[in-house]
């Protein structure tokens, strides 16, 4: 499929935790919104959950913005979602789709949403979930459904036909936009944007390919074989 950046039909959400890196991805016009998550936040040694949001919030002001709830008890998660919410208008608050028991939380998402907040449901990998998400989300409110594309790949299965399913399903919700999360390669942006998925979510490693697109085979071989003498060379191997 012949496709530039400027052509793709799925917009692009930054994955990650690093200030610096989220105000960058903010500056970039084909950067649509930001997410992270406490396992990045985590990893990005962030300590301090409020004072990392609030810092987030002050630079990007105008692209949404999700931030994840922490907790897996029902009335604790709607306050803290309700906390995150009033921290700015384009903030999305991630909501897991079910607790660590495999509790759903669709009741939860219900009183959220009638509430006026919006919401990105997260961790979501089947069909039978996208229907139970659907039927609680507020028809009025703004949403985001994160169906983990790239983890259902990570079991063997194609998520290309989930994710079309999903789609449907989502077809008579039109303030739900639909996010093929957690993607693995390139590729995946390409796919997303050929099944019409309305956003997905990468990583800066993910997105810094994105000059790959289209690019020549012939001269990306060449490439790499000018790599691997280079790399010989440098090294100073001999037989």
């Amino acid at each position: 499929m012949k496709l530039s950046i400027n052509e793709l039909s799925t917009k692009l959400f930054a994955d990650g935790a690093d200030l610096k890196g989220m105000i960058e991805m903010n500056a970039k016009a084909f950067i649509h919104g930001l997410t992270t998550n406490p396992t990045l936040m985590r990893k990005a040694g962030i300590t301090d959950y409020v004072k990392f949001a609030k810092e987030v919030l002050s630079e990007i002001t105008l692209k949404p913005v999700s931030f994840e709830v922490f907790s897996d008890e029902e009335e604790e998660m709607k306050r803290q979602a309700l906390t995150i919410a009033n921290w700015g208008e384009n903030v999305y608050v991630k909501i897991p789709v079910t607790d660590t028991g495999g509790n759903s939380m669709a009741e939860v998402i219900r009183f959220l949403t009638e509430r006026g907040v919006k919401v990105n449901v997260t961790a979501l990998m089947t069909t039978s979930q996208v229907s139970e998400v659907a039927k609680v989300l507020d028809l009025t409110v703004p949403s985001y459904v994160s169906v983990f594309a790239g983890r259902i790949s990570d079991t063997g299965r194609d998520p290309v036909p989930i994710m079309k399913q999903a789609l449907e399903v989502l077809k008579t919700h039109p303030n739900a936009e639909l996010i093929w999360a957690s993607p693995r390669e390139l590729r995946n942006i390409v796919q997303a944007s050929e099944i019409g998925c309305h956003i997905i979510t990468a990583t800066t490693e993910i997105l810094n390919k994105l000059s790959l697109i289209n690019k020549d085979l012939e001269v990306y071989s060449l490439e790499t074989v000018q790599m691997f003498y280079d790399d010989a060379k440098a090294a100073k191997y001999f037989i």
